[in-house]
């Protein structure tokens, strides 16, 4: 199992209303079961669809208020290691001048870190966040692994094939080792011991990626989708892994259930395809280990 760490790491209100009596000045305010949240969301492109969806899905849902201050890079870039060490970036200022502002709810980053100090970027942010948000909530997406059909540059083999080499009977079966012994413990269970009075938890996103697809080579979807192709009608939509709509409905789903508490199947916006996505994010939330949700 060392061997297989080693290899991934070098591969996740108030409101004033005036009555008809020009006189007469109502105040109305939401209830917590209504109130958005004020989130500063810092990642890359399989962190940034779900960051997108949430803000169309958390409105459809009722949530009044919600707003994302949103920082996006590619690929590693979008690491919170990297965010932290690009200091004279501008993501790297807007990052820091959000927080400096105070009144974030949630600072939700994404899982890809440094091997050799996996906590290292999420730390430096996390106290950096709280001198000005003392109540903030920290969570991680867990991105799935990506080149789904190998690195056509040859570093990287097909996902089955990356599994059996590692030692694993499928790919799920290695994302579930990474995300449990590396993700969980080696950084979630590590922050908590850094910020015992802060939240942190984690956001199932990659199983989105991993049950589609694995529906649709079992012939499951109600849609017809091919395996890598356009965005609307795909589960990828190139060699990299980047996520169809179909994932990204579902992801969405997972996000606004992990931050809002949603019931998933009384939700009612309505997704493009005839597959039960509600349900197949209800299922991955369902799965996902309690000690690590919110």
């Amino acid at each position: 199992m060392r061997k297989f760490k080693y290899l991934i790491a070098a591969v996740l209100l108030m409101f004033l209303s005036c009555s008809k009596d020009d006189n007469q000045i109502e105040e109305t305010q939401e209830t917590p079961e209504t109130q958005g949240y004020n989130m500063l969301l810092i990642g890359n492109s399989f962190f940034r669809p779900y960051a997108e969806k949430l803000d169309e899905i958390a409105i459809d849902a009722g949530f009044v208020n919600h707003n994302s201050t949103t920082v996006f890079r590619g690929g590693e870039n979008g690491n919170a290691i990297n965010f932290w060490n690009d200091s004279s970036s501008s993501e790297h200022s807007l990052i820091k001048s959000t927080l400096d502002q105070g009144n974030v709810d949630y600072f939700g980053m994404t899982s890809g870190h440094n091997s050799d100090n996996p906590i290292e970027g999420f730390k430096a942010w996390i106290e950096y966040a709280l001198q000005n948000n003392p109540d903030i909530t920290i969570f991680i997406s867990l991105a799935p692994f990506d080149f789904p059909n190998g690195d056509p540059n040859g570093t990287r083999p097909d996902w089955d094939t990356f599994a059996a080499d590692n030692g694993f009977s499928s790919i799920q079966e290695m994302y579930d080792f990474y995300i449990n012994e590396i993700l969980h413990i080696e950084i979630v269970n590590q922050l908590r011991i850094e910020f015992p009075s802060t939240k942190i938890f984690t956001i199932p996103t990659g199983w989105a990626t991993f049950n589609l697809y694995q529906m649709h080579l079992d012939n499951q979807l109600l849609d017809d989708i091919t395996m890598t192709g356009p965005r609307a009608t795909s589960i990828f939509t190139d060699a990299k892994g980047h996520q169809g709509d179909i994932v990204r409905e579902t992801g969405g789903l997972i996000w606004l259930s992990s931050i809002y508490n949603v019931v998933l199947n009384t939700d009612t916006y309505k997704t493009i395809f005839n597959t039960n996505l509600h349900e197949i994010a209800k299922q991955i939330i369902d799965d996902h280990d309690p000690n690590y949700k919110q």
